[in-house]
């Protein structure tokens, strides 16, 4: 736990001398001392030496364990502090400790003989540094912060509701046992990259190119690609609801996949649609593990999309509340350092994270200035209240921040319910908002589990081999290069494979054929991936011929290198232009083209420039250059 920047105090003496004389005789009446003094300076003198004398070890076990457990958090952990709110965080509890103590005829309490004001007006929860060497020698160590964690999730979550009961004019309340989906994400996260890769390298991912959020029609568009879909589908929401009032729960992953391949650098906006870019071209043949903790690591530091904005139900994020916001890799910086101290394959509740974050002092800032914020409309449900270690903002960043962004990419296993089924967690207190269906589409958000890939992305683990996929024996191979649908029909991102590689002849039949194929191969498109795709696919072994097919393309796509782009150079004659490529200053940055032209690689054109001119020549430069 950190220790908080605050002030301390050296001795007891200079705690006590804060306290006045009517608070110092209720402290007197808590101490086995015979004479009663009435002065301030005697009383201060009579309770010192009593607690820095042997009588020490009987106060301290006279406490009750909560009472004993902040003594010694404060003595080994917080720098003689005591802090209520971790305190609460880690023990569920706080110790027995009268807030106003010093009212008339209310007693002092035990725990106020060893915390006290750093001033006469201050709180009293330091404890004197004299005071806590007298106690190290025999208080033991407070037990050890823990994470929670369990190998299963909840299968049900009982939730509560009450109504009004308009005949019996009192409020009812029922009880139901929601069941609780649990979402696997590893394997589908590395299939779902290489289906939106490919989806955006068709040119069918618009997106708006002032925010550059998908449109609509893209979201609808993703949604069936998706191994699973989305977390939500219409099915889930609510058969009865109000269509007046209802809110809809909204896209989820396809949303976050838009996001991220943009703030990977894998995908970026040309005209009204996202183009792959070099690196885009390149991750759609790379190990989708590694260009997914690519993604990671710089979402982690991207700026264009702050996940609040995500919570449409806090407003205010674009006006004057924008400016007090912070910024976004603070934020995400901290839950991922949180995010690296849970155990892999264990599940872990959300709010149990949520307390030991608390409790371990790591949570993070999201507005210096929350009163600057409402829900809903401006001036009504300001958020005056969502100060302190924890409030209503932390838990709609932190959910959407785990669920949409962390999950999609596989890091994390989910388990929830849905957002209308969650308990309402205090939001709905607040003005004009008793009326929505959730705070956010994330409320639902229970429990998640970290995952090898998690591991590897997070740096807790420095490879990664992924788990084989395993595909239905759905179609057959043949020889002359015909690939039939034998079985259930392909899933949408198995026909968007399809399309890419083959050439469709039928409704259940696709060519294989070379243009097309080597076509795919030019864009990026990894020839392995297919292979092994029809491979466990088919009931049977690839034909001969198939092997053969695909060995000509792997060997036609590998024949040829893009070195880059290069500047073609005249020579007045033969004779110059061999002088210079066989020149030890030139020769290394050029090559001959016929008898009187050079190439020479726009990457080398500064090096061989300079060696020109120590050969006694000039290049000219080109218009435009």
């Amino acid at each position: 736990m950190k220790t908080a920047n605050s002030p301390s105090l050296k001795t007891v003496t200079e705690g006590l001398n804060f306290r006045t004389v009517d608070e110092l005789k209720k402290m007197l009446q808590l101490l086995p001392i015979q004479a009663k003094p009435t002065r301030k300076a005697e009383l201060v003198e009579a309770i010192a030496n009593h607690l820095l004398g042997p009588g020490l070890t009987k106060l301290w076990q006279e406490l009750d364990e909560l009472q004993q457990a902040a003594v010694a958090e404060a003595i080994y952990l917080t720098g003689g502090r005591h802090q209520a709110e971790q305190f609460q965080a880690k023990y569920g509890a706080l110790p027995q400790w009268h807030d106003h103590i010093y009212r008339y005829q209310q007693p002092a309490a035990k725990l106020d003989l060893f915390f006290y004001p750093a001033s006469t007006y201050g709180n009293s929860n330091l404890l004197p540094e004299d005071l806590r060497l007298k106690l190290k020698a025999f208080v033991p160590e407070p037990r050890a912060l823990t994470l929670p964690s369990a190998e299963q999730p909840p299968q049900t979550l009982r939730i509560e509701h009450r109504h009004f009961d308009y005949q019996r004019h009192r409020l009812v309340g029922t009880a139901d046992d929601v069941p609780v989906v649990s979402c696997p994400t590893e394997q589908v996260a590395q299939q779902d990259l290489l289906t939106v890769l490919r989806l955006i390298h068709l040119g069918k991912v618009s997106v708006s190119n002032k925010t550059l959020m998908p449109t609509k029609a893209t979201l609808t568009t993703i949604v069936p690609l998706l191994q699973g879909g989305d977390y939500y589908s219409e099915p889930d929401e609510p058969d009865n609801h109000d269509p007046i009032s209802y809110d809809p729960i909204g896209a989820i992953k396809p949303f976050a996949w838009i996001m991220l391949v943009q703030g990977g650098g894998l995908a970026s906006l040309d005209g009204k649609k996202l183009q792959l870019t070099k690196a885009g071209q390149k991750a759609m043949g790379a190990t989708p593990a590694t260009t997914l903790r690519s993604i990671w690591k710089k979402w982690l530091k991207t700026t264009f999309l702050d996940e609040l904005r995500r919570v449409e139900s806090i407003k205010g994020q674009t006006g004057k509340a924008k400016r007090s916001l912070t910024a976004v890799s603070g934020r995400r910086a901290q839950i991922a350092e949180v995010l690296g101290q849970c155990p892999v394959g264990e599940w872990v509740d959300y709010d149990d994270l949520k307390r030991y974050m608390i409790a371990s002092d790591q949570t993070f800032e999201v507005s210096r200035n929350p009163e600057n914020l409402q829900i809903r409309e401006f001036g009504y449900g300001n958020l005056y209240e969502a100060e302190g270690s924890w409030s209503i903002l932390h838990d709609a960043y932190m959910k959407c921040f785990l669920f949409e962004y962390a999950a999609t990419l596989g890091l994390l296993d989910v388990a929830y319910i849905t957002p209308y089924d969650a308990p309402p967690n205090n939001w709905n207190n607040f003005w004009d908002a008793d009326d929505l269906s959730f705070l956010s589409r994330y409320d639902g958000l229970l429990a998640f589990r970290l995952t090898p890939l998690g591991a590897f992305c997070l740096g807790l683990s420095d490879t990664y081999t992924a788990a084989p996929i395993t595909t239905e024996n759905t179609l057959r191979v043949l020889p002359n290069l015909d690939v039939v649908m034998t079985g259930a029909p392909l899933n949408p991102a198995e026909q968007l494979m399809m399309e890419t590689f083959t050439r469709q002849t039928s409704d259940a039949v696709w060519k294989l054929d070379r243009d097309v194929a080597l076509k795919a191969a030019e864009a990026g498109h990894s020839l392995q991936e297919f292979y092994d795709f029809l491979t466990q696919a088919s009931a049977e072994a690839l034909p001969k011929t198939v092997e053969q097919f695909f060995a000509d393309c792997r060997s036609r796509s590998q024949s040829l290198q893009d070195q880059g782009m290069a500047r073609l150079i005249e020579c007045a004659d033969a004779s110059l232009a061999a002088q210079i490529a066989h020149d030890s200053r030139t020769k290394k940055y050029c090559q001959m083209a016929g008898e009187r032209h050079l190439v020479v690689l726009l990457d080398d054109e500064t090096r061989f420039r300079n060696g020109l001119r120590k050969l006694g020549y000039s290049l000219p430069l080109s218009k435009g250059q």
